[in-house]
């Protein structure tokens, strides 16, 4: 019997993959920067350097392969696809939830890419939810090491929870267990939300707990609550998840959200990255990366060639508005920002 994390993460790849499910009437935010334009930036575009250093690890451009998928054989073909064109351009990765390996370890095949990408900067990915559902750092440890990790993501999805059939909905008492797996695992810990943002509010009580470092998975790309909704059995289950197409945080106002409360987080923004210019944006605001998943998916499902292609042409957009606002490097792009309504890290 198909184990049902494998199915789920099956429908969640074809529904991704097939219909629409973007954000509707919710935007990033980043049409709402403005970087300042240098006519006359005393640069050449060749001087233009995009690396980075995230977790002790110095990347060559900052850009986050997300979250995607795992637990099926048509997830290890996507993930080493990934992970082979994060280890040419100089990325980092993400792999997928890996609950369906803990559950059913022959499943782990599906989430090792060490052999293809032996030196990129490689997270492991659990739920947090999972500790209140007797998962424990030793459960976290394993997911690390069953794919030589260089660190755990910790993902929040409350909202996706309460929209799945089968989903886990106890968030009691999380950011103490949070806190236990930062001071016990032994590796370092990135929390993330999927897709409807984090907060300053939270992203300080996070802080407190321990965390230094934070994906916002902000609102204005890909809808869970959308893609829920194909899965939903019944109209009404479908309607409950359409009515959340607009929630959540856009991925702008929740980096200078977060920045603003804990001004010494490292943060990694995602939720709508579609563009080097995307990225620029982030940057300028404060992050110290860049996530991106759907506009990767297709790509992965080709070849690792596809995927590098994009990553390319995302890294020459990127140094394309670095160089049109005199930023030698990404430091200096942090003082690139003209105009935004969000309050930006110094």
């Amino acid at each position: 019997m198909q184990n049902p994390n494998s199915r789920r993460k099956e429908e969640h790849l074809r529904i991704c993959l097939e219909k629409q499910v973007e954000a509707s009437g919710l935007a990033t935010g980043f049409e709402r920067v403005r970087l300042l334009h240098r006519a006359l930036p005393e640069l050449s575009l060749e001087e233009i350097d995009t690396s980075v250093e995230l977790a002790g690890k110095v990347l060559a451009v900052p850009f986050v392969i997300s979250a995607m998928t795992g637990g099926t054989p048509e997830a290890a073909a996507i993930n080493r696809n990934l992970a082979a064109a994060a280890q040419e351009v100089g990325a980092a990765m993400i792999v997928g939830s890996q609950r369906a390996a803990i559950e059913q370890p022959d499943l782990a095949a599906s989430y090792q890419v060490r052999d293809v990408a032996p030196g990129i900067l490689l997270f492991a990915n659990l739920g947090a939810v999972q500790l209140n559902y007797g998962y424990t750092v030793s459960d976290c440890r394993r997911a690390v090491e069953m794919i030589g990790a260089d660190g755990l993501a910790l993902h929040l999805n409350p909202l996706q929870e309460c929209l799945q059939p089968e989903g886990n909905r106890d968030f009691r008492n999380l950011k103490e267990k949070i806190g236990t797996v930062v001071r016990e695992l032994g590796y370092p810990v990135l929390v993330k939300e999927v897709g409807w943002g984090i907060s300053g509010e939270v992203a300080l009580e996070l802080w407190d707990a321990g965390v230094r470092l934070l994906d916002v998975a902000g609102a204005g790309g890909t809808c869970w609550s959308e893609v829920e909704a194909y899965r939903a059995q019944t109209a009404s289950a479908r309607r409950m998840a359409r009515a959340f197409r607009s929630w959540g945080i856009p991925t702008a106002e929740a980096v200078s959200s977060v920045l603003e409360a804990t001004p010494e987080m490292t943060v990694i923004a995602s939720g709508g990255i579609r563009s080097g210019v995307d990225v620029a944006k982030a940057i300028a605001l404060g992050a110290t990366a860049a996530g991106l998943a759907l506009p990767l998916l297709a790509p992965a499902c080709r070849s690792a060639a596809a995927v590098v292609d994009r990553l390319r042409l995302l890294q020459q957009e990127l140094r394309v508005a670095m160089f049109c606002t005199g930023s030698r490097d990404l430091k200096s792009l942090r003082r690139a920002l003209w105009s935004s309504s969000f309050q930006a890290r110094s």
